[in-house]
C-alpha cells in the first residue's frame, strides 16, 4: 500500500477512534445518570427520601406560617414566573421556534435532535409519573394548581431536556469559547430555577426534581450522541 493510500486511512482510522470514544463517553455518562434516576426511584419508593424531602421544603416557609413562603409577594411571583419556563406550553413554544430555526438555517440533524429530546423527555416523564403515582406534598399548600403525580418532575425533567439540548446544539455551531460558557450557563440558571420554584411553590418534593434533571440530562446527552453520530456536530 503506498503511503498516499495509507494516508488517508490512517486519518478515517484516528478520527473513527476518536468519535467513538466521544459517542462511548456520552453514552456511559446518559447510563450513569440513569442509574441515579433508577436509584433514586427505588429511595423514595422506600421512603427514604420523606424525611430530608421534608426538612427541604419546610425551610422554604415562615416558622411561624407555613401556608407563607419565605420572602415577600413580589419574590412569590418572580417564583410563579420562573416555574413557568419549565411549563408544557412554554418548552413546547422553545422547541418549536428552534427546530424551525434550525431547519431555515439548513440545519436538519440539529432540528430532528432538538425535537426528538423533547418528545423522548416528554413521554418518559408521562409515563413515569403514571407508574409510580406518588402523591402530591401535602405539608404546605400548593402555591399553584398541578393536575399529575408528583415524581418526576415534570417542569424539571422537560426544563432540563429543552434548554441543555438547546444549548448543546446552540455550542455545537459555535467557535468561540465564551460563547459555549455563555449558552452553557444560561440553560443551567432556567433549569436550576426551575427545579428550586417547584418545591418553593410547594407542589414537588425536593427528590422528584432531582429525579427531574437526572431524566431530562440523560435525554440531553442521548441527543449529544445521536448530533455526533448524525455528523451533526460541525465545531468544538
Amino acid at each position: 500500500m503506498s503511503s498516499m493510500t495509507r494516508g488517508p486511512w490512517r486519518q478515517l482510522w484516528t478520527y473513527l477512534r476518536r468519535f467513538e470514544a466521544r459517542v462511548l463517553i456520552g453514552l456511559a455518562l446518559a447510563a450513569a445518570i440513569l442509574w441515579g434516576f433508577v436509584a433514586l426511584a427505588g429511595a423514595m419508593a422506600g421512603g427514604d427520601t420523606h424525611a430530608i424531602d421534608s426538612r427541604l421544603i419546610l425551610a422554604l416557609r415562615e416558622s411561624g406560617d407555613l401556608s407563607d413562603p419565605l420572602g415577600g409577594r413580589n419574590i412569590e411571583e418572580a417564583v410563579r414566573d420562573i416555574t413557568a419556563l419549565g411549563g408544557t406550553t412554554l418548552v413546547a413554544l422553545t422547541t418549536l421556534v428552534a427546530v424551525l430555526a434550525f431547519a431555515f438555517h439548513r440545519r436538519p440533524v440539529h432540528a430532528l435532535v432538538m425535537g426528538g429530546v423533547v418528545l423522548a423527555a416528554w413521554a418518559s416523564s408521562s409515563g413515569t409519573k403514571a407508574f409510580f403515582s406518588r402523591p402530591r406534598p401535602d405539608l404546605v399548600p400548593h402555591e399553584v394548581h398541578v393536575y399529575t403525580g408528583s415524581f418526576p418532575s415534570g417542569h424539571s425533567t422537560m426544563s432540563t431536556a429543552c434548554f441543555l439540548a438547546l444549548a448543546m446544539l446552540i455550542a455545537s455551531l459555535e467557535s468561540r469559547r465564551r460563547s459555549k460558557t455563555l449558552v452553557y450557563g444560561l440553560a443551567a440558571l432556567v433549569v436550576v430555577g426551575v427545579g428550586f420554584s417547584r418545591v418553593y411553590l410547594g407542589v414537588h418534593w425536593p427528590s422528584d426534581v432531582l429525579a427531574g434533571w437526572c431524566l431530562g440530562s440523560a435525554w440531553a446527552l442521548v441527543g449529544w450522541v445521536a448530533l455526533r453520530t448524525l455528523g451533526g456536530a460541525t465545531r468544538g
